[in-house]
């Protein structure tokens, strides 16, 4: 499907492009989102008679997000979840769980403008992207842990899960320990039985 852009999109083009797209993501995302218009004779000359109208109200926003932006940037955030001993996580946290816990840490964001790669699955510091709008980005990191005073510690960068003592104690156990100490008193039984021997 060919469409109309009504804002800059990543790997698509800018403001005013036409553009083709798979039906699906125009008709699911673009379209109900208000990012784009289908490529018709009508839609065309409707976009270049509010063309200064949008590219206006686009840079005011675009300036509202900036002042967000140098306020937002570089914040962390703890997300308190259950885990495992290793730091694998009883779940995930998506876009909707992090998009929670900015709103709750004072800035107001939807899971649309959380940029995740992939659900966060483990305990520890992670950095997130966050699309303030569509030229306007920022990182802030979220610090999984399962209580607060573990997140307090992740932040002084501690390893809060027990994987490191672990490796330890299995690299410093030594298996022969025990027959070590068990070997000498076999000895003086072999002398004893020698000496029987000499006097018989």
């Amino acid at each position: 499907m060919q469409v109309i852009l009504l804002e800059r999109i990543g790997r698509l083009g800018q403001m005013g492009d036409v553009v083709n797209v798979r039906d699906g993501y125009a008709r699911n995302f673009l379209l109900p989102q208000k990012k784009a218009l289908r490529a018709t004779a009508d839609n065309l000359k409707q976009f270049e008679s509010q063309r200064a109208q949008l590219e206006a109200t686009n840079l005011e926003q675009k300036k509202e997000a900036e002042a967000v932006a140098e306020k937002l940037g570089g914040q962390v955030f703890a997300a308190i979840r259950s885990a495992g001993d290793t730091g694998q996580l009883y779940g995930s946290v998506s876009t909707r769980d992090l998009a929670e816990v900015v709103t709750e840490g004072g800035f107001t964001i939807n899971r649309n403008q959380v940029v995740l790669e992939r659900p966060i699955k483990t305990l520890g510091l992670h950095e997130v992207t966050i699309s303030l709008h569509p030229e306007v980005q920022v990182k802030v990191t979220i610090n999984v842990a399962r209580t607060a005073d573990e997140a307090e510690r992740q932040a002084r960068g501690e390893d809060v899960t027990v994987i490191k003592d672990e490796a330890i104690e299995i690299e410093t156990f030594n298996p022969d320990a025990e027959f070590e100490d068990e070997a000498p008193a076999a000895e003086p039984e072999a002398a004893g039985e020698g000496e029987d021997e000499d006097k018989a």
